[in-house]
C-alpha cells in the first residue's frame, strides 16, 4: 500500500509520528481505501478546534476531533488516489482527557486519529446501528496497532 498520510504537529506536542502515521495506514487498509489515497492529520490547539467546531458545526465548544472531507466524494474509499480530506486534533485538550482517566497520551490521540479518520470513510455514529458498526471497526483498528479497544469506552468523548 502506498497511502499518503500526511502529518502537521503545530507545536512541540511529544508524538510519535511513525505510530500516528500507522495508525491512519491501518483504517485505510482496513477499510480498503484506494491505495493512493491520501490524508492529513493535523495536531493542534483547543482554540483551533473550538473557532473550527463554531464555524462548520455551530457548536460553541471546544473538542478534541473534527474530520474535514475533502468534498462530497471523500468518503467514496475507492476514490482513485483522490484526497478524502483532513482530521484535526487538538491536542492539549485531548491529553487533559486523557490524565483525567489515567490514559497514556499518545494511545489516546492515535484513537482520536482512528475515529476521524472512520468519519472520513463515511463511518458515523448518528444512530445505534450506525454507531455499533463504527464502534466495531474502531476496535479492530486499535487492537492492529497495539491499542486496546477498551479506550474508548474509558476516554469516552467529552
Amino acid at each position: 500500500m502506498s497511502f499518503a498520510v500526511h502529518i502537521q504537529i503545530q507545536q512541540a506536542y511529544a508524538l510519535n509520528e511513525s505510530r500516528l502515521r500507522r495508525a491512519a495506514e491501518t483504517v485505510l487498509k482496513q477499510l480498503r481505501a484506494d491505495s493512493r489515497s491520501q490524508v492529513t492529520l493535523v495536531i493542534t490547539d483547543d482554540a483551533s478546534l473550538r473557532d473550527l467546531n463554531l464555524a462548520y458545526r455551530q457548536v460553541a465548544s471546544e473538542t478534541d476531533v473534527l474530520s474535514f472531507p475533502a468534498g462530497p466524494t471523500a468518503v467514496d474509499k475507492h476514490n482513485n488516489g483522490a484526497y478524502l480530506g483532513d482530521v484535526l486534533i487538538a491536542y492539549p485538550y485531548a491529553k487533559r482527557a486523557a490524565e483525567r482517566r489515567n490514559l497514556n497520551v499518545e494511545n489516546t490521540i492515535c484513537m482520536l486519529a482512528v475515529h476521524g479518520l472512520l468519519h472520513l470513510l463515511g463511518h458515523d455514529h448518528d444512530s445505534v446501528t450506525a454507531k455499533q458498526a463504527m464502534w466495531k471497526e474502531q476496535a479492530r483498528a486499535l487492537a492492529s496497532i497495539g491499542i486496546d479497544p477498551a479506550i474508548v469506552d474509558e476516554y469516552g468523548g467529552e
